[in-house]
């Protein structure tokens, strides 16, 4: 007798649907076909003691399980649970006629209880838009895909609460996982969570704040326009001057993200089994910050699982790199594809897989290699040795960084002042307002902000009269810009001129965008 269950395998962000074909027949022996890896051949092993525990057995016959379609290759435990009801089904041992109706995932332990699975949030989106009535995942997976409406996502520990679900003799509203506003309270018929909290959010994170920054007006000032305009920046100063308290400060000021990026940001954390806890989708943007010491692979990703890395799990929010200078040159190359398209593709002799990198890159490192550069007379770096120290960071690198600052130590008046400092909240507001000017005005564009424009759209949003235009022309001759700094000056001025309310770029905007974007000229690090 044959049987069909339904799960899910993904390709990146992409979700296939994994039909389970079981057919028992006369004869002796179980075949897996389909292109299991060896986690899914031994799947059979943990199916098979998973159902002598609830006094079910493997038939003793011939048992062959196609998992199709069979040129995708399987990977993961993930499919334990579709197999077991497959098996079930199949041998006439459980009354399951709802079966064919979800998606079911799930990792079944010897006991026959159900363990986590990533990709719960990618695959209910896949399922609701497949025309599934439902998904059926384990506790630690399903409540990060419980905010997709249109389709039921139901919470299971162990077998038989799978084989409750399946059979339309019995209520299984109670496995059902609310999909109510984390603000309000349960719905009927919800599920609450392992731990008790129902619809209670994962606590936000504890946040630096701006009012505990003492000094440092301009490189704030910089840093605000980076959050306006999601642009990259590099800061550049001696040891303890404040850059990683600032950096760290950096979330603070970033509005929430919308729902659009919300949902792209939680599939990757959900794929990247990352998601635990959040208790729905994400809110925070990400702030990741990775070790100097952190590989390739770790930044971009891959792996035999193609599993994202730091500029994905970064996708939204910010990618902060300490010590810039003392990453491998080679990780750093591999982040200017990304920063100029915002995707990375990672190919590989088995498989090509494209994740949305779109990032904000915020840097900081030393101005030589003692680090004391500027001040006072503490530095003993010869000119070329600062030059060899910056050319550990590529011309073209540098240039895909919007903006240049350098971070200067505070003074001592000003550091022991017990005066706060304005509040990353006033910050925030005003970088708010300036994020809404971006929403309205790329609207039918497809991007968010500023930095993400391309030529044709810098030319169509920032115009300029023919005084601006010579003014530009001169800064370009004298300074040599390539064309890339001049597109990039000029977002950078389209950012400042919406933080003031403008409508139209100023020379005072396009001034100030020269000013953050050429550093070392301005402060002679090679000098």
């Amino acid at each position: 007798m044959e049987s069909k269950t339904f799960c899910a395998t993904m390709l990146g962000l992409e979700v296939v649907t994994v039909t389970v074909e079981v057919d028992i027949s006369v004869g002796i022996g179980i075949h897996l076909v389909g292109l299991p890896d060896s986690a899914v051949r031994e799947s059979l092993l943990r199916v098979g003691t998973a159902l002598q525990t609830y006094g079910f057995r493997m038939p003793g016959r011939k048992i062959v399980v196609n998992l199709a379609p069979a040129d995708i290759r399987k990977e993961g435990s993930s499919f334990d649970l579709a197999i077991a009801i497959g098996i079930m089904a199949s041998s006439g041992q459980a009354y399951v006629p709802l079966k064919e109706r979800f998606i079911i995932m799930g990792e079944l332990a010897l006991n026959g209880e159900i363990r986590p699975v990533t990709g719960a949030l990618p695959v209910a989106i896949h399922a609701l838009e497949k025309g599934f009535a439902g998904c059926i995942f384990p506790y630690g997976s399903a409540f990060e895909a419980r905010e997709i409406d249109g389709i039921e996502i139901y919470a299971v520990g162990k077998l038989a609460d799978v084989l409750d679900i399946l059979d339309d003799n019995v209520d299984s509203s109670r496995y059902l996982v609310c999909n109510c506003d984390p603000a309000g309270g349960p719905g009927p018929g919800s599920f609450p969570s392992p731990d008790g909290n129902h619809c209670r959010r994962a606590a936000a994170p504890d946040r630096h704040d701006f009012r505990e920054v003492r000094g440092q007006a301009a490189a704030k000032r910089g840093l605000e326009i980076a959050a306006a305009g999601g642009h990259n920046l590099l800061m550049v100063g001696s040891p303890g001057s404040g850059k990683s308290m600032m950096a760290a400060c950096i979330p603070s000021i970033l509005p929430p993200m919308s729902r659009e990026e919300s949902l792209e940001t939680s599939k990757i954390y959900s794929i990247a089994g990352k998601s635990a806890g959040t208790g729905g989708l994400m809110r925070e943007r990400p702030f990741r910050t990775p070790h100097h010491t952190a590989s390739t692979v770790a930044l971009i990703g891959g792996g035999s699982n193609a599993m994202p890395g730091e500029i994905s799990l970064a996708h939204n929010g910010v990618l902060y790199l300490d010590e810039m200078a003392e990453f491998p040159r080679s990780s750093l190359e591999v982040l200017r594809q990304p920063l100029e398209d915002g995707k990375i593709t990672i190919s590989r002799s088995r498989y090509r897989i494209t994740y949305p990198a779109s990032f904000m890159l915020i840097a900081s490192m030393n101005p030589c290699p003692c680090g004391y550069f500027g001040v006072d007379d503490r530095c003993r770096c010869t000119p070329a040795e600062r030059m060899r120290y910056f050319a550990r960071i590529s011309g073209p690198m540098m240039d895909r960084i919007d903006m240049h600052i350098m971070v200067h130590p505070v003074e001592s008046a000003r550091l022991v002042d017990d005066t706060e400092s304005e509040p990353s909240s006033a910050i925030a507001s005003r970088v708010a307002k300036a994020r809404a000017v971006q929403r309205e005005r790329f609207g039918e564009e497809g991007i968010f902000t500023n930095s993400q424009m391309d030529a044709a759209l810098i030319r169509k949003y920032c115009p300029l009269d023919a005084v601006k235009r010579k003014y530009l022309e001169d800064i370009i001759r004298k300074l040599r810009l390539s064309a890339r700094s001049y597109g990039r000056i000029l977002k950078l001025s389209r950012t400042i001129a919406d933080l003031d309310g403008a409508n139209f770029i100023s020379l005072e905007h396009i001034s100030e965008a020269v000013r953050f974007r050429e550093m070392d000229r301005n402060d002679k690090i090679y000098g």
